[in-house]
């Protein structure tokens, strides 16, 4: 979503306004245009020059600069940008802008500019928390102001609490997931998506489980949400991080998966279960670890919840997305799961191929539907494969 946004950044005299080079310089990366904006104090910590050479445009410090690229600049910064983010914000810049001052080029730019804004209050906490700085945050939510929760670690006062700006990287996710929302093709959508393996407890220390990495999972609500969708993931054990925008479940059974699932299933209206659950579990979990006495080890197996065939039962309208991991008869495999499970679409691959199933960053995939049509993908990457199948998804429901 940053690809070629023109973004104002209004930088103030707070002790974190370095962390705002980083952030200008991965907004420049993502493709966007930048300009800063910096109130004299902030030009006491750190250089206009720097700003100027990270965006690779003139930096505006003064009403008075007489800035030869625009005729009235506060008023032309405003027009000229798609958003307006204030990093780091603090408690003074926070007051003009809840009291309608205009009394320097930020402030005066500010309150000339109609586009969307941004802050991300910085200061001490005991500054964030003074009622009039909460008043004042208040006021700016009624008016339309997104406001960036500050994070919470040690402060340039030397005490541990809230009001530190946050990492560059995280603002940098803010502005993507704002924009996403406002712009993104998928807007409106509630994706629930499941991802990684399940595992079934042996014993304490053994499980039965598969070797799903979740990468083909992650992929899709990482697509998902920079697409604007809300999405919820529900992931098995993986060695991922969770992708940044998305409201994440962490379950290690497939009871515990099904339970998730079910919880939010009413309020979604598609689901895209990429999860390889674990489909039998022991029959008795032994308290204690099973020790090797013997030359061999009978386990009794229980058939788990059929979770796809569940939600397929239960279907209310949301449209229904299954995955197939097969080793052999592929396509007939895949189109029996269609009817059986009530799917509106299933995603088969043959795991024994190079470059497709578990733990790799590619796939070679087959799109099922219920009429019978097949559409196949050659071999890409699993993040081209998720959007290839968010393009059907939005094609389907018409981005509810």
């Amino acid at each position: 979503m940053l690809e070629g946004k023109k973004i104002a950044v209004g930088v103030t005299g707070g002790i974190a306004a370095y962390k705002v080079v980083t952030l200008v310089s991965r907004l420049v990366q993502a493709g966007a245009q930048v300009r800063v904006i910096m109130t004299d104090a902030a030009t006491h910590l750190v250089s206009p020059l720097l700003f100027k050479e990270i965006s690779g445009n003139p930096v505006a410090t003064s009403l008075w600069a007489g800035n030869a690229e625009f005729n009235v600049e506060h008023v032309a910064i405003g027009r000229w940008c798609d958003v307006m983010v204030v990093a780091p914000a603090t408690a003074d810049i926070i007051g003009k802008m809840a009291g309608g001052i205009a009394d320097d080029l930020l402030s005066t730019t500010l309150m000339a500019c109609a586009k969307p804004k941004i802050i991300c209050p910085a200061m001490n906490t005991n500054m964030l928390e003074n009622p009039a700085t909460v008043r004042n945050l208040e006021t700016l939510r009624r008016d339309g102001v997104t406001i960036m929760p500050s994070g919470a670690g040690h402060l340039a006062c030397g005490v541990n609490g809230s009001g530190r700006l946050p990492e560059p990287e995280d603002i940098k996710a803010f502005i993507d997931a704002f924009l996403a929302r406002r712009e993104g093709d998928l807007r409106g959508l509630r994706i629930l998506v499941t991802a990684g393996g399940t595992r079934e407890a042996i014993d304490p220390v053994r499980f039965i489980g598969n070797r799903s990495s979740g990468k083909m999972g992650y992929a899709i609500a990482r697509d998902a949400a920079r697409r604007g969708a809300e999405v919820t993931l529900v992931s098995g054990p993986t060695a991922l991080q969770p992708p940044r925008n998305v409201a994440f479940t962490s379950v290690e059974s497939t009871r515990e998966m099904l339970d998730a699932v079910l919880g939010v299933y009413p309020n979604v209206d598609v689901v895209i279960m990429a999860a390889a659950v674990a489909d039998y579990k022991p029959h008795h979990r032994a308290e204690q670890k099973i020790k090797k006495n013997d030359e061999t080890l009978e386990l009794s197996l229980d058939k788990n919840p059929d979770i796809l065939k569940l939600l397929g039962q239960q279907k209310a309208g949301q449209l229904l997305v299954g995955f197939a991991a097969e080793t052999q008869n592929l396509l007939e495999n895949a189109a029996a799961k269609v009817k059986k499970k009530n799917l509106d679409m299933i995603v088969a691959n043959d795991v024994t191929m190079k470059g497709a199933g578990f733990s790799t960053d590619t796939n070679v995939v087959k799109l099922l539907f219920p009429d019978g049509t097949i559409k196949g993908l050659d071999l890409m990457t699993k993040e081209e494969v998720g959007n290839h199948i968010l393009d059907i998804v939005k094609e389907k429901t018409g981005c509810r």
